[in-house]
């Protein structure tokens, strides 16, 4: 049997939820013997603002498109650094780290990136609402649960 390179995908934002899910995947997931192992992040940011109207139906100033772009890329780039902050708290050198930030609509962007970068298990937070908050906001781990085409762990926090 060959020993191909495992690709484990967790899908961090700014939750404690999803840091929790990335520590949980080192420790249950990766282990210290297998040193052919690949962690991917994954931070979605969201669709940019360029085709977003305010409350007044005014297209929203190049100015302000920028600052809200400025944002979302300094957001990414902290996520990105809290999650590599906790890899490196777990001593995870034989782990290989690839970062990957797409833009989107989270739900599909993380089923998509899973299947085109051929994950072979998906692990992603709980923000842990309940039936009717999930009712009417939707849950992106229910949809990635039933549409993604590999294994997805979903991680509670205790």
């Amino acid at each position: 049997m060959e020993n191909r390179e495992r690709k484990i995908m967790v899908a961090v934002d700014e939750s404690e939820e999803s840091m929790y899910a990335l520590s949980w995947s080192i420790t249950n997931l990766i282990s210290d013997t297998n040193n052919n192992s690949k962690l991917m992040l994954l931070y979605v940011k969201p669709p940019s603002a360029v085709y977003s109207l305010d409350s007044a139906g005014y297209i929203f100033s190049n100015e302000a498109i920028e600052a809200l772009e400025e944002y979302s890329a300094k957001l990414a780039k902290s996520v990105m650094k809290r999650a590599e902050a906790i890899c490196r708290n777990f001593d995870a050198t034989n782990i290989n780290i690839e970062k990957v930030v797409g833009t989107g609509e989270a739900k599909n962007v993380i089923c998509n990136a899973a299947k085109k970068l051929e994950a072979d298990t998906l692990v992603m937070g709980s923000h842990g609402y309940g039936f009717f908050k999930r009712a009417l906001l939707g849950s992106v781990s229910d949809y990635c649960v039933k549409n993604a085409k590999c294994p997805v762990v979903i991680v509670k926090q205790p």
